[in-house]
């Protein structure tokens, strides 16, 4: 995962709009990733962690900008 002040100004530029399809498209992501550890499948676990972490950011930078 990148630093986290940089994935922060990444998403400090980004729109509410762009925001809400990238959470969304982490979201995807999540639960493919949660199928695949159900079955044994994955080997990189932190994985779910990193992105569950990155869609609570995405959620904290959307719910300021929509605070204004």
């Amino acid at each position: 995962m990148k630093g986290k002040q940089s994935f922060m100004n990444e998403l400090k530029d980004k729109s509410p709009k762009e925001l809400v399809a990238l959470r969304k498209k982490y979201r995807e992501e999540l639960f493919a990733l949660k199928m695949k550890n159900e079955v044994r499948g994955l080997k990189e676990t932190h994985q779910i962690g990193d992105l569950r972490v990155k869609i609570a950011r995405i959620n904290t930078v959307l719910h300021a900008k929509l605070a204004k």
